[in-house]
Order: C-alpha cells, then sequence, then structure tokens
C-alpha cells in the first residue's frame, strides 16, 4: 500500500470511528445524493481531506455525501463543472487558492472565480513550504544562503506547479536574498520529492501537505514556510516572518464553493453543516495533521478575502514580472 493510500485508509478509517461523537441533525441540505467536486486526483492532499469531511457530513446529516473527482488543469475543470451544475444544493465544489489565482496566471481560464461560482465558508489556511535536498546538507535558511554563494550554478528550485505560488514563493524568496532562484517545473509533489531526496534537485517549494510527511521521514528538509506565524501542524518549523522577510508572507487556502445563482437558503444550510464538522474536535484534528489550519467563515468573508487577496496577487506578480501564460 502506498503511502498516500495509507493516509487515506486511515483517514477515512479515522473519521468513522469518529462517528458517534458527531451525533444526527436535522438539515435544510437536499434529501437527495450530495456532491462534493475536487478538482485533484483522488490520493492527493485535496482529495484526501474532502473525503474525511464528506464521511463527517454524512454521519452528522443522514445525506449520501459522494466525491467526485474532476481533475486536470490545476484544478479549473472542476471549476467549470460547477458553474454549470445546477444550483439545486446538491453540488459544491472543494477549491484551493491554487487554483483560484490563475484568474491571474492564465490568459483564460473556464470560470471567474468572483461571478460564476457562489462561496459557502472557509475551510483553513495552508502554507507553502520551501524544502532543501537532504544530500546538500543544510539545515536552515541562513546555511543554504551560504551554500548557494558556494554553488552558484545549483540556484534552482522544483515547483509543483508552474504559475502557482508555489512557484512565486521561489521566486520571491530569492528576490528577497538577493539571490535568483530559477524554478524547475514537475507534474506534482511525489517526482519533486524523488529527486529531492535523491539530490537531483538542491531544492523545492510546493504545499506543506505535500512535503509534512516527507519531511518528517527525513527524505526532504523544510526550512521555512510562507506564514505570518508557524503553522499548527508542524509548529517547529519557522516561517518567513520569523526570519525576518515579512514582505513575502502569504497564505493559501481552502474555501467550498457552490454553483451561480444558489438560493442563499441553501448557501446557509451548507455553511452551517460544514462548518460544524469542520470544528469537531477530531475531525480539526485530522486537517491539522495534513497541514489545513482549519479557519471558517460566512460567505461574505470569503468574498472579501478574496477580493483583498487577488489585489495582493497582482502586486505581486507584477513586482516579480509574470506574464499570463496561455
Amino acid at each position: 500500500m502506498t503511502t498516500i493510500k495509507r493516509r487515506t485508509a486511515l483517514a477515512l478509517g479515522g473519521a468513522t470511528l469518529a462517528a458517534p461523537a458527531i451525533g444526527r441533525a436535522d438539515t435544510a441540505l437536499p434529501d437527495k445524493t450530495l456532491k462534493i467536486l475536487v478538482g485533484f486526483p483522488a490520493g492527493g492532499g485535496s482529495d484526501v481531506m474532502a473525503r474525511v469531511i464528506a464521511e463527517a457530513v454524512k454521519r452528522r446529516t443522514g445525506r449520501n455525501v459522494i466525491i467526485e473527482n474532476k481533475t486536470g488543469a490545476s484544478g479549473t475543470i472542476a471549476g467549470e463543472a460547477l458553474k454549470n451544475s445546477a444550483p439545486d444544493g446538491t453540488t459544491i465544489c472543494f477549491m484551493p487558492s491554487a487554483t483560484v489565482v490563475q484568474k491571474l496566471t492564465m490568459a483564460s481560464i473556464p470560470f471567474d472565480p468572483q461571478t460564476d461560482i457562489a462561496p459557502i465558508t472557509l475551510a483553513g489556511t495552508v502554507q507553502t513550504a520551501f524544502c532543501v535536498s537532504p544530500a546538500i546538507g543544510v539545515n536552515s535558511l541562513k546555511e543554504y544562503i551560504e551554500w548557494l554563494k558556494k554553488n552558484p550554478t545549483r540556484n534552482g528550485f522544483g515547483t509543483t506547479a508552474m504559475g502557482s505560488f508555489t512557484h512565486f514563493f521561489g521566486v520571491m524568496t530569492g528576490q528577497a536574498i538577493g539571490i535568483p532562484l530559477e524554478p524547475v517545473p514537475y507534474r506534482g509533489a511525489a517526482p519533486l520529492v524523488a529527486d529531492l531526496q535523491g539530490g537531483h534537485v538542491p531544492a523545492g517549494c510546493g504545499g506543506i501537505t505535500d512535503f509534512l510527511e516527507h519531511h518528517r521521514a527525513g527524505k526532504v528538509k523544510v526550512i521555512f514556510t510562507s506564514g505570518q506565524k508557524p503553522t499548527t501542524s508542524a509548529p517547529e518549523i519557522p516561517t518567513v516572518t520569523q526570519l525576518g522577510y515579512p514582505n513575502i508572507s502569504i497564505l493559501g487556502w481552502y474555501v467550498f464553493f457552490a454553483p451561480p445563482k444558489t438560493p442563499p437558503a441553501l448557501i446557509e444550510a451548507w455553511g452551517t453543516e460544514l462548518r460544524t464538522v469542520l470544528k469537531l474536535a477530531e475531525i480539526e484534528k485530522k486537517m491539522t495533521e495534513f497541514g489545513l489550519d482549519v479557519e471558517t467563515s460566512t460567505p461574505a468573508e470569503v468574498s472579501q478575502r478574496m477580493a483583498a487577496d487577488f489585489k495582493r496577487w497582482k502586486e505581486i506578480l507584477d513586482s516579480i514580472g509574470y506574464k499570463p501564460s496561455n
């Protein structure tokens, strides 16, 4: 059994064991099969978290809640599917900011996250992690800077997604330390971790949910994260703010969205259930283990956050000279 599959089984098993504590609740959700779209493959971090949450909603409401993986194009295929779904409360989507930011990084995407989908609630925030290969023998940003000065031709860093903040955060780090860092694209975290472990690439950048397990196993060394304060899942790892670079601090997030024109009563029904299960101690603990710091909100708060983030993201893209791709 692979590590990811093992994590999935443990996570879902844990959610089932926790079911008695969740209890059954009256709900205004439709009395039909409910679907949560996920824009990434089964077994990945987004999918595993969504399945734990779906199981908790199922146990709480008595509804059949399923996950449908609409993979491809960094999650935008799922966004398009949500945009075209019936606004009847049966379909929602679990979406990361890495998908939403593509409104700025791609010349055209099949949906507008600010107008074509309706926010329900924030699920939590996630930090970007910068890690190094154990083969280069450094344990901190200070040591990494010294290593770069001695190895100026090895300034590449692997990124799990070009055109996302796993790419931009690495570039921003290079600007902050005064040593340009060059992104090397990888098709996801698994091949990047393999190359880091083997010393084929000296550094890498991705969501902490991609690297935390491998960091603990000694396959990679996470030397800092992108937050203002340490993530709950790994309080021992310093942040760029703590290291003296607050200007490059940035948080990613996950939000639940509904189709456009979904009635407010159905948005509120989903929000009530999702906020309730996310704050259950056993579910919050599992999300923390995956690297997600649980935080919920109203739909209006999501919209305000997105508007502020789009402004900040645009400033960041302009500062590093990034131009949208086709």
